[in-house]
């Protein structure tokens, strides 16, 4: 039977190759990771943030007021659509879409009828600067915020409408 060697060098030898990890064992841990992080992220449902909510009330504030003002300058009645069941708000004068995303609750107060028309899905600005008016309620669980159109200025403001948490 032949003895090993029993010498510190050769004792450091085979201590060496075998501690620690190598370059690609580390390297395939890593691809691993990534690909559960790939896999698994996309499935987290991501809700609305605070700020992200606030930014939806100013977009559609925003439309609606150039709205008004394409109506006061073109001289002609342009209606803004309010589809709360596809999510979106629609200018009437350029078309420009504002979606909004599954989590956050739409609830609209609108004319039934304005200017001697059934209205109901729209907010209506004329060339007088008047409106037929409305309000847009956007919330998510703890805060909301509602888009105001006054019916005789067809001015739009933006109103915090803090939520009860149950």
């Amino acid at each position: 039977m032949a003895r090993q060697p029993t010498s510190s060098a050769a004792h450091a030898d085979r201590a060496r190759g075998e501690a620690g990890f190598a370059l690609i064992e580390i390297l395939c841990v890593l691809a691993i990771i990534g690909l559960l992080a790939a896999i698994i992220l996309p499935a987290i449902p991501r809700a609305t943030s605070r700020a992200r909510l606030e930014s939806y009330a100013v977009a559609t504030a925003a439309l609606l007021k150039a709205d008004r003002s394409a109506a006061l300058r073109r001289h002609v009645q342009i209606a803004t659509l309010v589809d709360a069941e596809a999510r979106a708000i629609r200018s009437g004068a350029t078309g420009r879409i504002v979606r909004l995303p599954d989590d956050v609750t739409i609830n609209t107060a609108l004319a039934s009828r304005c200017a001697d028309r059934s209205a109901g899905r729209s907010i209506d600005f004329f060339p007088s600067g008047m409106s037929c008016g409305g309000a847009i309620a956007l919330a998510r669980p703890g805060i909301g915020y509602e888009v105001r159109v006054n019916w005789l200025t067809g001015g739009v403001d933006i109103v915090v409408q803090p939520q009860k948490i149950l």
